[in-house]
């Protein structure tokens, strides 16, 4: 199945994972990390994971609920009062909860109207460029009233969450999730612990490329305030530790497997069948008669997927090191995720 999609293009790499609570139990990769060099993509390459970084994201909100620094009722003005320069939000009813913001219900825009120097700078401060964009975000809906995805809500999250915890969201992430996870070659920006397996990004766009230069200018010119929300690189390994702990089988002492059990079972129905679209930082959705939870994530020059069955404990992760044409990587994930649920279902099990 990975490579009959694979060769729907042939661009760039393809990496492929199968986790289960034992851990990353399958993985394949195909193609190229390097099109010009043919370094060949492996399990050690590196790829940005977009927007997977949001349940790195909803994780720490988790962590400091649970250690009474935050709750989920709390207005975010309480810590992060900069909310207050969004167009709009002081015609606002009732204040926009952390839970609101965690949920993507809090009404703020997808991202900021203008151009402006918030689109890029180091993760060293990205909380400054946030705080330039938020005279140039608007609100969209009323808090609290539907589904509206949006980024920058994502970032002030993490800013958030950084009040609240008195500790940077980077450090944060890399004392309390990244190294307690032994995530060793994941960061928020490269550096010398992944940039020699860093997998090039490309973009093929209009019949055109794959083109390099995009993704190479946004590694060296910083994400901006996209940190929290859309900044982590990662190997499939690094990830399928991550997935694991989502699955409930991670160290307690990163997160009760009773929090992350609530924050799910709370999205779906007594038949198992979602209720809301958007949890605390994860997607729920249902294909024919599988539900699954996970996130996908798209930057300049990547793409990615993690989709999983918390009830089986079964999850495919998706890496790839390109964005735009003919793969898709979010469909590929699901529809391995389906195959490996019907397969156990019917007792069947794959040769090595």
């Amino acid at each position: 199945m990975v490579a009959a999609e694979f060769a729907r293009d042939s661009v760039a790499s393809l990496t492929v994972g199968v986790v289960t609570p034992l851990g990353l139990v399958w993985t394949r990769s195909y193609g190229f990390a390097n099109m010009t060099t043919r370094r060949l993509a492996n399990r050690q390459s590196v790829y940005r994971i977009g927007s997977i970084t949001k349940m790195f994201t909803a994780l720490m909100l988790h962590q400091l609920v649970e250690a009474g620094k935050i709750r989920l009722s709390d207005p975010v003005e309480r810590y992060y009062p900069e909310i207050r320069e969004i167009r709009g939000y002081g015609q606002l009813e009732a204040p926009i909860t952390v839970q609101q913001l965690a949920t993507m219900t809090s009404g703020i825009a997808r991202e900021p109207e203008q151009e402006g120097p918030f689109w890029t700078g180091p993760a060293a401060t990205w909380d400054s460029t946030l705080h330039l964009a938020l005279p140039h975000t608007h609100m969209q809906l009323a808090p609290g009233t539907q589904f509206l995805y949006s980024n920058i809500g994502y970032a002030i999250l993490g800013a958030t969450l950084g009040r609240a915890a008195g500790v940077p969201y980077v450090r944060w992430q890399k004392e309390h999730v990244l190294d307690p996870l032994g995530l060793r070659h994941t960061t928020f920006e490269i550096d010398a612990s992944i940039a020699p397996d860093l997998a090039t990004g490309y973009d093929v766009s209009n019949g055109r490329g794959p083109d390099a230069s995009q993704a190479a200018r946004e590694a060296i010119a910083g994400r901006g305030y996209k940190v929290p929300n859309g900044a982590i690189f990662t190997t499939i390994d690094d990830l399928s530790r991550f997935l694991v702990l989502q699955l409930g089988h991670g160290p307690e002492g990163v997160v009760p497997r009773a929090r992350l059990d609530s924050a799910y079972n709370g999205t779906v129905n007594a038949a198992g069948q979602p209720i809301v679209s958007y949890g605390i930082g994860f997607t729920v959705e249902q294909s024919n008669t599988l539900t699954w939870f996970g996130h996908g994530g798209g930057v300049a020059g990547y793409t990615s997927m993690m989709a999983f069955d918390g009830k089986r404990e079964l999850g495919v992760i998706v890496l790839r090191n390109a964005a735009g044409g003919e793969v898709r990587p979010g469909r590929l994930a699901v529809d391995l995720l389906g195959y490996l649920v019907a397969a156990n279902a019917a007792g069947v099990h794959p040769r090595k």
